[in-house]
């Protein structure tokens, strides 16, 4: 057995977010469908979301890697092109096409959900109904659908479902439908043979331990490095399956075992892993839901920071605010801001703001730098969502003030 090399949680960080894509600089010239590509296959799955109070999450993902690029643009690629298809990855999540093979031991196995569950399993002549429906009239919205409207609602259950919608959800589930996504961000069901290309549908089915096996290898080239837990929430297998694989695959060489420094757990580095030796120089706003950050822990593990999402908190128990996007400089996360798009007003509106003091105190420039680039970067958001009244910032949170400050004065992003 291969014994694990050393690795410190300074190069742990590096090769984590280098891997994300966050070694590179963003695009100077105009962001094309190359561009999204390039952030899908090296991110692997982007989760969708469908809290829209700042943009939708897939899009911030994209932002945080290309700088400002045409929100339509995006919609165009990942709803026309049929490169990418929806399916349950980590949560929804958009993936490429090709890799529906991998991911067809989940839809052989049932939903995680008890209600869609029963509903298929008590009223199969509705899924058999909705399937026909799908069949014949697909692509169409849940709303249009006879199966949905004729089924009650059931106003206790979770979102107000009634049966017609758990059966699709079922069957969308199972791969037996696929959907997109359409004026916004509604669901547009249809067979998978009138989405997904002919020869990938073709493609013989891996079984499951080899899909899993393959799918922690790609959770492991987004990664960098990672433990067992890490890697198998890429994909939501579970951890015991996940960590004989990763055994086997560290002792075939597909993997490196490594020790990082303060992590209790083994991890394992992908061997193809960029590993920066000099400092590294981002600038980001994260998407709560954010690949880099979205395994809490690990989150915790890498850059000292904690972070919980409080979208589902009673507003007077929040701590930070109810929609707070992480700000990453250089190598750390270094503040955290609540930001709402006021769509009315043409204003992005900062809710709170706050310092990480020791990451600031890391930082070069400290707090004076961090302010500064966090209003860049904020100023660039507003004028990529069109929001020409700029930023607002409200009196809440440790590094309001300075960051009222600096805005007005500054209203050009600074380059990365």
């Amino acid at each position: 057995m291969v014994r694990p090399a050393d690795m410190s949680r300074r190069d742990a960080r590096r090769v984590a977010l280098a891997a994300q894509g966050f070694a590179e600089k963003r695009p100077s010239g105009r962001v094309d469908s190359r561009h999204f590509r390039r952030v899908l296959d090296r991110l692997a799955t982007v989760q969708l979301d469908s809290v829209n109070v700042l943009a939708r999450s897939h899009e911030l993902v994209f932002f945080s890697r290309l700088g400002a690029y045409d929100r339509a643009a995006l919609s165009r690629w990942l709803w026309a092109s049929r490169e990418v298809f929806e399916y349950w990855g980590h949560e929804a999540s958009l993936h490429p096409a090709t890799r529906h093979p991998l991911l067809r031991w989940r839809m052989a196995g049932d939903h995680q959900w008890g209600g869609i569950r029963s509903s298929a399993r008590d009223n199969p002549d509705m899924v058999a109904a909705a399937l026909a429906e799908i069949t014949e009239r697909g692509p169409v919205t849940i709303s249009d659908l006879d199966v949905h409207r004729q089924a009650p609602r059931k106003a206790a259950s979770w979102w107000g479902w009634g049966d017609g919608k758990r059966v699709v959800e079922h069957l969308f589930h199972r791969g037996e439908i696929t959907a997109i996504r359409q004026n916004g961000f509604t669901r547009s069901y249809m067979l998978p043979e009138r989405w997904l290309p002919a020869d990938v549908l073709a493609q013989p089915t891996p079984a499951a331990d080899d899909a899993q096996r393959e799918l922690l290898l790609v959770a492991a080239r987004a990664h960098g490095v990672g433990t067992a837990r890490h890697l198998a929430d890429y994909y939501r297998i579970k951890v015991p399956v996940a960590s004989k694989l990763l055994a086997g695959l560290a002792a075939d060489g597909a993997l490196e075992p490594v020790r990082v420094e303060g992590w209790r757990q083994p991890a394992y580095l992908h061997p193809e892993a960029r590993r920066p030796r000099r400092r590294l120089r981002a600038r980001a706003l994260l998407s709560p839901f954010d690949s880099l950050i979205w395994e809490r822990d690990r989150t915790e593990q890498l850059f000292g920071f904690r972070y919980r999402i409080e979208i589902y908190v009673p507003r007077a128990q929040r701590v930070h605010g109810y929609y707070v996007l992480p700000f990453l400089l250089d190598e750390h996360l270094v503040a955290r801001v609540d930001l709402k798009a006021d769509r009315q007003a043409g204003v992005l509106r900062v809710r709170a703001a706050w310092g990480e003091p020791d990451a600031e105190a890391a930082t070069p420039g400290g707090r004076e730098r961090v302010t500064a680039e966090l209003a860049a970067e904020l100023a660039a958001m507003a004028a990529w969502l069109d929001l020409p009244g700029g930023v607002d910032v409200e009196p809440a949170g440790d590094l309001a003030p300075a960051l009222a400050r600096v805005l007005p004065a500054r209203s050009e992003p600074l380059d990365v």
